[in-house]
């Protein structure tokens, strides 16, 4: 068990696309939008590192890391540095947004009392954003902007959609290891699918339009916001807890966990219901998309 979740856990390829049947190609205008969208997000980021363009540039590095990393079946050496350069202004620019929604869900908590505690807070957060933009401006230098939309113009000309895996069924399959581990819903296990119905929402988005794609990426997103919602206010309260003390007598501290408790049942309780639906649906059309040696290659490296 400990072996899987490192495994999914890591920022790395949870399938190698030599193991899947290439049964539908990618649509070939998604892709193409991807390298373009990232290209613009880049520029808007190195500008000025607002919270939408900090958002769109992490999700824009997401999905191009899905799409070469996951559905391509091999990356060249320019593309492996592209992933690697972006990889590492992704991981700053997620301290960032981090700081960003927790301040957001900060502000939407409406107490009247204790205001000075809020406020103090909330002024911790803000000089904790200016410290990490200050840290992912100092990634971003004219060269490495210019060196990283040579990399992405280079890796678009390469990109054959045709030779790809099929966008749903690696979807599908990520999703299916996890639910086959068999482990009960702890926050462990919500971390893993909060990963992991990201990635696969990403890429079933690079599907050609059918029905069962649009009901998948439907049910993913669903999971993705109801654990994403639960591990912002986690992420805020521990923050607070840092910041504050874990003082259970503060009207604030016990609002943060009461809210906090809440937002992990509601995760719970979706992530139930959708997670048998996908089961079912997997189970009619995903085997025959997955060869019966179906195994992630670093997970058989770690097994060795």
């Amino acid at each position: 068990m400990t072996k899987l979740f490192g495994c999914l856990f890591a920022d790395k390829p949870v399938f190698s696309c030599s193991h899947l049947l290439l049964l539908m190609s990618i649509a070939p205008q998604r892709s193409r939008a991807v390298f373009q969208k990232l290209e613009e997000a880049l520029i808007k980021l190195s500008s000025k590192p607002r919270p939408e363009s900090v958002h769109r540039f992490r999700t824009g590095t997401r999905r191009l890391q899905i799409l070469l990393g996951e559905l391509s079946p091999k990356l060249d050496r320019s593309e492996k540095k592209l992933l690697k350069l972006l990889g590492r202004i992704r991981k700053r620019a997620g301290k960032v947004r981090d700081l960003d929604v927790q301040s957001a869900a900060l502000r939407s908590l409406k107490m009247p009392r204790e205001p000075r505690r809020k406020t103090q807070l909330i002024n911790h957060l803000i000089e904790l954003r200016r410290q990490q933009e200050k840290k992912l401006r100092k990634e971003f230098d004219e060269a490495t902007v210019r060196e990283i939309r040579k990399r992405l113009k280079r890796a678009a000309k390469r990109f054959n959609p045709e030779a790809s895996c099929d966008p749903l069924a690696v979807a599908k399959a990520m999703l299916d290891r996890l639910d086959r581990a068999g482990a009960p819903l702890s926050e462990a296990v919500l971390h893993q699918y909060r990963i992991l119905s990201k990635r696969a929402r990403y890429a079933a988005e690079f599907a050609s339009p059918s029905n069962e794609a649009v009901q998948f990426i439907a049910e993913t997103k669903r999971i993705q916001d109801a654990l994403g919602d639960w591990h912002d206010w986690l992420t805020l309260t521990q923050t607070a807890i840092e910041h504050l003390g874990d003082v259970r007598e503060s009207p604030l501290m016990a609002e943060l966990h009461n809210v906090t408790g809440a937002k992990f049942r509601h995760a719970v309780a979706v992530l139930s219901r959708t997670r048998g639906k996908l089961q079912t649906d997997f189970k009619h059309t995903a085997r025959g998309a997955v060869s019966a040696n179906l195994e992630p290659e670093h997970d058989a490296a770690s097994a060795a």
